[in-house]
């Protein structure tokens, strides 16, 4: 080698251009391009969006046609789990949201087909990724977020729908706040037992009558064996019947239960006294007393005799 005139690249010549941080501009534009891409496509079906539309707690926008195939069909479930982040398990965790159309749409979308565009009912601004737009849960009316800033109160411009100000949802939300906002009123949602759309969970319906019976059930049996015990460590220092009258359980509010617990009581003592009659019935023998018998005597009239010829 060598000698040829020619020589060994450098780290500098072979790397024309070293990598750089994106520019502000650079990420101002690739994020536009991103949330130009979410207004107009479905993310799971990839798709245009066309009403009816939905969105989920994260303020994502989806057809409605695509999330009614993945939970009754489970169609592309992997690309919908990925794009719902595994929030989506009913029709509950999404809202419809009520887009109004704008009178022109001869805009185009990559240049192939048409597309729905939609505009605030109050300023009349365009909803899209050049402008932030937000809806209301629970009736899913869609305003630009200037229009809900100017207007007083908690209803619904359209509709006269309450609502509260955190169920005021950014669409396609891109600041940090936004963002935490949603996740921590998501988390809230879920601790009432409540859905995005505020109505009752899936996991959290009402019990069946026959369970709720068979669970009130248990709960008197367990009162009454309660009582019971209550009442049989008791029972040596308090009669069923006292001086007054009163019964031991006169302290049990329920009647039908007091009566049960002192039924049982009354047995427990009726045992324990015949228990205790046999015990002392035992120590005596049913002979003839006035003919002993040796050691075969009970032990109550054993004793020692004197024998006649003793000294």
């Amino acid at each position: 080698m060598g000698n040829d005139g020619g020589s060994i690249p450098t780290r500098r010549e072979l790397v024309k251009e070293a990598a750089k941080n994106p520019s502000a501009t650079e990420m101002k534009e690739s994020q536009h391009e991103q949330q130009e891409y979410y207004w107009t496509t479905d993310p799971i079906s990839q798709k245009p969006l066309a009403q009816p539309v939905v969105s989920d707690c994260n303020g994502k926008l989806y057809n409605k046609e695509t999330i009614l195939e993945f939970l009754v069909e489970g169609t592309r479930k992997e690309d919908a789990d990925a794009a719902t982040q595994g929030e989506v398990k009913s029709l509950k965790d999404v809202v419809e949201v009520k887009f109004e159309d704008d009178s022109d749409t001869s805009a185009s979308t990559n240049g192939s087909g048409q597309r729905e565009l939609w505009k605030c009912p109050v300023t009349g601004d365009r909803l899209g990724p050049s402008s932030k737009a937000v809806y209301l849960v629970p009736c899913g009316h869609a305003f630009s977020s200037t229009a809900i800033k100017e207007v007083s109160g908690e209803r619904c411009i359209t509709c006269e729908t309450e609502h509260a100000s955190n169920d005021i949802i950014p669409i396609l939300p891109t600041s940090a706040t936004d963002i935490t906002r949603l996740a921590l009123r998501a988390k809230t949602v879920k601790e009432k037992g409540l859905s995005h759309s505020l109505k009752k969970a899936a996991g959290s319906k009402k019990r069946k009558k026959k369970d709720v019976e068979a669970e009130s059930a248990n709960d008197a049996t367990n009162d009454v064996n309660g009582d019971v015990s209550k009442a049989g460590t008791s029972r040596t220092s308090t009669p069923v019947n006292g001086a007054n009258g009163k019964s031991s359980t006169s302290g049990i509010n329920n009647s039908s239960t007091a009566s049960l617990t002192a039924k049982v009581v009354q047995e427990q003592e009726n045992k324990k006294r015949k228990t205790e009659s046999d015990i002392v019935r035992g120590l005596f023998s049913s002979k003839d007393q006035s003919k002993p018998s040796g050691k075969s005597a009970d032990f109550m009239t054993r004793g020692f005799s004197i024998p006649n010829g003793g000294s």
